[in-house]
């Protein structure tokens, strides 16, 4: 190839890397997508196909680790158990000590190769078998003696846990890289070739696959291809300057440590800018988010304003409306109690007037019998006296007659006619006392009448006096109830001024029913305050007296 190609990668199955073009036309990285900064190429799980060889070696690697591991911890059991009698340990506690010493290398070893499966590996289970091996080791060397007497003897006895050991490193050192593989993350190994052939430049290839997680070898070997290969197309592109490159030009170079490839580093400045214009963008919406916000909050403000305000006005109207009507209720209960008084003061002077002349007819009445019943008197007295008269005038006929017989002969005629004589001059006297008697009956009825006439007056003069206190008395009634219809108007109008709600208008209207029965609440009854304020609940009506009451208390007075 010659200097103006493109240089090509040493691996054969590499793909060729694109001539270098202007930043912004960078190619895609080659390792496809990128997972962190340093573009790891994450391999595709292996999963080794079944092999009758492998098979087989597996079967006589577990086999034959058994068995070395079986003969091991079985000639470790008897060597410890003498030891532990040795030193001091009883007979039945001398066998327990191996078991205990073997099992605990067992189980730390069991349970790191689970944590590992698992991938939470445990760095001090590993540790901990590896110090019980060690000190097995020593209690099966030092079980014959000093070790320094015959370190062939020692070492017989303390390879085996040894042995044992190392085929549970191997089959640890075989379930992670099985584990790794199969979950793609298997990191290559760099050959030791390399280390001896470029003994400078393998540390700092061997810093960035582990810094920067590049798992492949073959990777990392076509991404230095790559950076070299640019590197020189940019010395021939500026005839070996390479100061005249741009900063953009030069990035490879600059974040080939850093674990980028060329590609990737040449596709930063418009990544750079893709993500600052993303960020411009966002910010540009989040300020129009927050605009749009604050226009719906000054929105919804206005809403709830205008909404606050509509309220406002229907309760206004309502209060209004309600203040209206406690006034029309006031005035038509003033103009009522106006209407009743007159009609009163007028029904009373009608019924005064009606009554005096009922009085009056039955006076006269009274009067014309009476003197019927002295005109029947005086006309029976007058009868009795002229039958008198005519008895006293037959009498004194009879006289004459009868002096006039005597005169001219005195027989049994005229005797008989002087008896007669005496029996009418006896019926005279009757009749004339008897008329006397009708005098001084009729004598009696007069003053019996002149009494009853004074009695009348009397009583029509109580009567009058007790009309007149009724009148008056229901004058000052009327009176009262115009007073109290007044006040009940300036009461409503003081509320009007004031903007009292209703449920204080009635409060206050219950308080001046209070003080129109005396100030006391329990003498107000609360059918009174129902028919007043047309509530149906006692207890409602209760609770307005109360609370009426308590107004009153703190010194109310309309």
């Amino acid at each position: 190839m010659t200097i103006t190609e493109t240089p090509q990668t040493a691996a054969l199955n590499a793909p060729a890397s694109r001539p270098p073009t202007a930043v912004s036309d960078a190619a895609a990285p080659v390792s496809g997508t990128r997972g962190s900064v340093s573009g790891t190429v994450k391999r595709k799980p292996i999963k080794p196909g079944r092999d009758r060889l492998m098979t087989a070696l597996s079967a006589a690697a577990a086999l034959g680790g058994t068995l070395v591991g079986v003969i091991g911890f079985a000639m470790s059991y008897s060597t410890l158990a003498k030891v532990a009698l040795a030193w001091g340990f009883s007979k039945d506690l001398a066998p327990w000590f191996p078991v205990g010493v073997d099992a605990s290398i067992i189980a730390f070893l069991a349970l790191d190769l689970y944590l590992i499966r698992k991938d939470t590996p445990w760095p001090l289970l590993r540790m901990a078998a590896h110090g019980m091996t060690a000190a097995t080791v020593w209690f099966n060397a030092s079980s014959q003696g000093h070790i320094g007497d015959d370190p062939v003897k020692a070492a017989s006895h303390g390879v085996m846990p040894v042995l044992f050991v190392i085929g549970v490193e191997a089959a640890r050192r075989l379930i992670i890289q099985k584990a790794r593989l199969e979950a793609g993350t298997a990191v290559d190994r760099i050959p030791l070739h390399r280390w001896i052939l470029a003994p400078l430049d393998t540390p700092r290839f061997y810093r960035r696959m582990r810094l920067y997680a590049v798992a492949s070898y073959e990777e990392m070997v076509r991404r230095q291809q790559d950076l070299i290969a640019y590197e020189q197309w940019l010395k021939r592109k500026y005839k070996g300057d390479l100061s005249k490159a741009t900063d953009d030009e030069r990035l490879p170079m600059t974040m080939a440590p850093y674990g980028y490839t060329v590609t990737e580093a040449l596709a930063l400045p418009e990544q750079q800018e893709r993500e600052a214009q993303a960020r411009a963008e966002e910010a540009e919406r989040r300020r129009l988010d927050a605009e749009t916000r604050q226009e719906l909050a000054r929105k919804k403000a206005e809403a709830e304003r205008l909404e606050a305000e509509g309220k406002l006005e229907a309760l206004r109207a309502r209060v209004e409306g309600e203040t209206g009507q406690a006034r029309a209720h006031a005035r038509a209960q003033v103009s009522a109690a106006e209407r009743a008084a007159a009609l009163e003061q007028e029904a009373l002077d009608n019924a005064l007037v009606a009554e005096a002349r009922a009085r009056e007819t039955q006076a006269e009445r009274k009067e014309a019998q009476e003197r019927q019943a002295k005109a029947d008197a005086d006309l029976r007295a007058a009868e009795l006296e002229r039958q008198a008269a005519q008895k006293r005038k037959e009498a004194a006929e009879a006289d004459r007659v009868a002096a006039a017989e005597a005169q001219a002969i005195e027989t049994q005629t005229i005797a008989e006619a002087r008896r007669a004589a005496a029996e009418a001059d006896r019926v005279a006297a009757e009749i004339e006392k008897t008329a006397a008697e009708a005098r001084r009956a009729a004598a009696e009825a007069d003053r019996k009448k002149e009494e009853e006439e004074s009695r009348k007056k009397v009583a029509l003069a109580d009567a009058a006096h007790a009309e007149k206190k009724a009148a008056e008395a229901k004058l000052a009634a009327a009176e009262t109830r115009r007073a109290a219809a007044e006040i009940e108007r300036r009461a409503v109008e003081a509320e009007d001024v004031a903007k009292l709600k209703p449920r204080e208008r009635a409060v206050r209207r219950v308080a001046r029913m209070i003080l129109a029965v005396g100030g006391a609440a329990e003498r107000l009854p609360l059918a009174d305050i129902q028919h007043e304020l047309e509530v149906a609940s006692p207890s409602t009506a209760s609770e307005y007296r109360q609370e009426a009451a308590d107004l009153l208390a703190s010194g109310y007075r309309p």
